[in-house]
């Protein structure tokens, strides 16, 4: 097990190897594991990079987000051209040209609501918002619509475990109550848990995953 210190540095050392992050004013501090993130950056986009990029380091047991989006000037937008921007770009991705998605954008935070069938179409939307000019954060409000019977889930998300598994699949256990599943169990590494949370998400029709697995 790293001490704070270790794992103070080695966050620090993956911010920097990461050519998408600036990090020259990003600090880091650790306190039992918990990795506090400072500072500020000049993208959302670059926030996001940010946190993945800690998440990432082996024993990272919790992630708490102080960076602030300083936009440089050029990259500053007003609120209804941001709106009309990511309208636009909406209607054009082919995984959402179909879907009900509504925006809400004030000073630059971008919340996105309204239903669609799949998680990966949640996704890509979001994944759009996060590199648009002028945007300072989003809000991902948009629901899933069930679309299968929920009794097949579990049967579904194990089999999905187990034929991806790895060392830990085996101490998940996955719960079902409606359109939302509940993961718990201890896994070794982030990789693991994501594994787990990516399954379950796959099955259309599950409106919630509710994270409870350990990283341990």
């Amino acid at each position: 097990m790293n001490t704070d210190a270790e794992l103070q540095r080695d966050v620090i050392a993956e911010l920097n190897w990461s050519p998408s992050i600036n990090a020259t004013h990003i600090g880091v501090e650790v306190d039992e594991g918990v990795v506090t993130l400072s500072g500020h950056v000049a993208s959302y986009v670059e926030k996001w990079n940010a946190e993945r990029a800690a998440l990432r380091v082996r024993n990272v047991k919790a992630l708490a987000v102080n960076i602030e989006v300083k936009l440089p000037s050029l990259s500053q937008r007003d609120d209804t051209d941001i709106s009309k921007s990511i309208s636009s770009v909406l209607q054009h991705m082919t995984q959402l040209h179909d879907s009900h998605i509504k925006i809400i954008v004030e000073k630059g935070w971008v919340t996105l609501t309204g239903e669609v069938e799949w998680d990966y179409q949640r996704q890509a939307a979001t994944r759009m918002v996060r590199h648009m000019m002028g945007v300072t954060g989003a809000s991902n409000n948009i629901a899933i619509k069930p679309k299968v019977s929920m009794s097949t889930v579990k049967e579904s998300i194990d089999t999905a475990i187990k034929r991806r598994a790895l060392n830990d699949m085996h101490s998940i256990s996955v719960a079902v109550l409606g359109a939302d599943v509940t993961l718990s169990g201890k896994v070794h590494s982030w990789s693991e848990r994501e594994l787990a949370r990516h399954a379950a998400w796959c099955i259309p029709g599950v409106h919630q995953v509710i994270d409870k697995i350990t990283v341990i």
